[in-house]
């Protein structure tokens, strides 16, 4: 089923692709993993005290976009009557549907049969509770029918993240609808999100509120919608990351991502050419970032690896770094371009949760580490409160620099630590000396006749003169020099020479004078 999408689409003079953002972003985790409700409304309290980052409607009402990315309640799950495996071993996410109910359901038996395809069952479908009164009214008119889907029939734990995502792109392919989207599908993670503002996810979603809705970490995003226009779908966060302000190079980003898919090869995903377009279409800077660090992290790197790729540091006399971190830059250079902000990045895929800043650092991103081993990390401070007794460290997020907190060992990774190990985990400047290939250092001993028939009758046909080719074409074929020749002349006016009686004006070049007779000037003694 293929129905063509609406979203971001040019609209008379509007174009989607001039838009800019700058959002609220907030992370909040329990350094050894412990679960509580807590942290959840913690987490809702910070989306709420960062209002002002995101936008609202004339209404007061519709919001631009927020959300929460949690880990997946089991306990709660297992209150409402569904009859879960144990954890780990199967995959549950809210799922956006049309409320037409013939393309609803040709929808699901889409989802059903790729669900199948790989093994698995749609076991559960539960209508997620809404407060839909609260919405504005541009948000209501296009509220989505949203569910819960739960896949059970899991056999191998360990590929369970790949499996679903596998499934998902391939939903995806098959569907292109305006109001349908899987906000996630995960055997860790669950986000509740939609056109909402941060003061509605609270009241909006109930299952927020309830004692037994536990996390050890929580990702929260409120949207100032610039760089696309609001929908449900584009609210953050995606699957794993939020982002505060903008991928100034998406343009290219997107156009180098969608090149190299022909000849994308992962052992670990199987054809990519059944998963493809790893981006998906119509969605947000912030989505397509999120699309590619997915399937790098399905594809078998880290996350904090994967992060270091696609936004890599700057390094300098000011920021010096070691020669093996330069060869895992370079190494890397070749195979993906930067995506270059101003950018604050949050990320998360359940174990582990951090941050960074884009090489530019021109967002502001704090943290905070209390005594109690809780981490707190956001585009602003004061977001949370605490008393100075209870604060062990804090500090900002530097350019280009990895902060991020291994839930299930209970340790905090600083950027110097995760590098090093990035660095040293492969030999990237072996790598780069064996195998790759200078194009200067090529040569193929075959000499070129670089003569042109009727080349003086050429030249004057395309009105080209001596000076064009000797201080322009030359200098640019041998140095890739940028045609400045003829870019200004300091000399003064003629009207400011010394020689009273004789004036006279400069070419660039010296290489003409030519002659004013002063009895066209008005020159004052």
């Amino acid at each position: 089923m293929k129905v063509r999408s609406h979203l971001n689409n040019k609209q008379g003079l509007y174009d989607p692709a001039n838009e800019h953002d700058a959002c609220g972003v907030g992370l909040i985790v329990n350094v050894h993993g412990g679960k509580s409700h807590g942290i959840v409304e913690s987490a809702l309290k910070v989306l709420e005290n960062m209002r002002h980052r995101g936008a609202e409607g004339a209404d007061n009402k519709t919001g631009d976009g927020a959300g929460i990315l949690l880990q997946i309640p089991h306990e709660f799950i297992l209150l409402q009557g569904i009859p879960v495996p144990e954890k780990g071993k199967y995959g549950t996410g809210l799922v956006f549907f049309p409320k037409d109910e013939k393309q609803h359901s040709a929808i699901l038996s889409i989802m059903i049969e790729e669900i199948e395809k790989e093994g698995l069952t749609l076991m559960h479908l539960r209508k997620v509770p809404v407060n839909t009164d609260i919405l504005g009214k541009d948000a209501r008119d296009t509220e989505p029918d949203i569910k819960q889907v739960f896949i059970t029939g899991v056999t191998d734990v360990e590929n369970l993240e790949r499996t679903l995502y596998v499934i998902r792109k391939k939903i995806e392919k098959r569907v292109r609808h305006k109001d349908f989207y899987i906000v996630s599908l995960s055997g860790k993670n669950i986000i509740y999100k939609g056109m909402l503002s941060s003061m509605q996810v609270r009241e909006y979603f109930p299952d927020l509120t309830q004692p037994y809705f536990t996390s050890g970490l929580a990702l929260v995003h409120s949207r100032f919608s610039t760089n696309t226009f609001p929908t449900w779908s584009l609210a953050q966060p995606f699957r794993l990351l939020a982002h505060n302000g903008e991928i100034n190079t998406i343009r290219g980003n997107r156009g180098w991502m969608e090149a190299r898919e022909s000849v994308l090869s992962s052992p670990a995903l199987g054809n990519i050419k059944a998963i493809r377009p790893i981006i998906q279409p119509g969605m947000s800077d912030s989505a397509s970032l999120d699309n590619v660090l997915e399937f790098f992290v399905m594809s078998g790197l880290s996350l904090p690896h994967a992060m270091a790729m696609l936004v890599p540091e700057s390094f300098n006399d000011k920021n010096p770094i070691s020669e093996e971190l330069k060869a895992f830059y370079e190494y890397h250079s070749i195979l993906m371009e930067p995506w270059d902000g101003p950018a604050a990045l949050l990320f998360s895929d359940g174990r582990f949760a951090g941050g960074m800043l884009d090489r530019n650092g021109l967002r502001p991103a704090r943290y905070l580490i209390t005594n109690n081993d809780m981490m707190v990390v956001a585009s602003e401070v004061g977001v949370m409160d605490f008393e100075p007794g209870e604060i062990k460290e804090k500090g900002r997020l530097q350019p280009g620099k990895i902060l991020m907190i291994d839930t299930e060992q209970g340790k905090i990774y600083y950027d110097g630590e995760l590098k090093e190990q990035l660095a040293s985990a492969r030999p990237y400047r072996t790598w780069l000396s064996t195998n790759r290939i200078e194009l200067d250092t090529l040569k193929s001993g075959r000499k070129i006749d670089n003569r042109i028939a009727g080349y003086d009758r050429m030249l004057r046909t395309f009105g080209f003169s001596r000076e064009d080719i000797e201080r322009t074409l030359i200098p640019m074929c041998n140095t890739g020099a940028e045609p400045v020749a003829s870019m200004g002349n300091d000399t003064p006016l003629a009207v400011l020479s010394d020689n009273r009686s004789y004036c006279s004006t400069t070419s660039a070049n010296n290489s003409h004078r030519l002659p004013i007779r002063l009895s066209t000037l008005s020159v004052k003694n």
